[in-house]
């Protein structure tokens, strides 16, 4: 039985523009999208916008300077060490393919140079010219160089190599991730959309409030409160 007529009323009126807004916040009338939708591709795209440190990368690599290496490596299977050694013959290195193990011996900085560029082309979303480079497509190739550098990190470190292997896991971590992530998104920074930033985060607020009052009147319409 309803107590407070007016209270429930309130909280009945406040649910139904709730689920208007919700209805809206669904249909594509953002560019095409529906609001999350809309949402989220700008995240993605101002986050995208924050994540480039292949310079950063760049620079580590300038510091570690000449480191010739001999490692053995091991793929996740014989086709993906193929591809990777397609990889690492195209930035000068000598390639021995067994099974899913790979041999390679070169300039470590030459390997890394090679994977930058890939990483960078992918950032700034040029993946054709990045397949055309490698011969297939431009999402194996950086997923293929991750691979590749996550066994180099592993071998490096069984050499003692700590150095190198702290550049090889910033290539992964800075570069290469990032970079395959983020590709096919158009970067944006924070202060040229900083007006629907604001709003956004604001709406989310009072949208998140405006839910739960209209619960509390319609339960206080109800005759329900709680009591100590």
């Amino acid at each position: 039985m309803i107590r407070k007529k007016k209270e429930f009323s309130l909280g009945l009126v406040m649910l139904a523009g709730f689920f208007v807004v919700l209805a809206l916040i669904f249909t594509p009338l953002f560019e095409g999208k529906n609001g999350l939708e809309y949402l989220d591709n700008l995240f993605n795209s101002i986050a995208k916008g924050s994540a480039y440190y292949v310079p950063k990368v760049r620079e580590d690599l300038r510091e570690l300077g000449p480191s010739r290496v001999e490692l053995t490596l091991a793929l996740d299977s014989a086709a993906q060490a193929e591809k990777a050694s397609r990889l690492f013959m195209r930035a000068g290195a000598l390639v021995n393919v067994q099974g899913q193990k790979l041999q390679v011996s070169g300039e470590l900085g030459a390997m890394i140079a090679a994977a930058l560029d890939d990483a960078d082309a992918m950032y700034r979303n040029e993946g054709k010219a990045v397949s055309e480079r490698a011969g297939f497509p431009e999402r194996e190739v950086l997923y293929t160089w991750y691979r590749a550098f996550k066994a180099v990190e592993k071998a490096l470190q069984g050499e003692k190599k700590f150095k190198e292997a702290r550049v090889v896991a910033q290539l992964n971590q800075k570069a290469i991730e990032p970079a395959y992530n983020f590709y096919g998104v158009e970067a944006q920074r924070i202060l040229d959309r900083a007006g629907i930033v604001v709003f956004s985060l604001v709406f989310y607020v009072v949208y998140t409030l405006w839910y739960g009052f209209a619960i509390l009147f319609l339960f206080e319409g109800w005759g329900m409160q709680l009591e100590h």
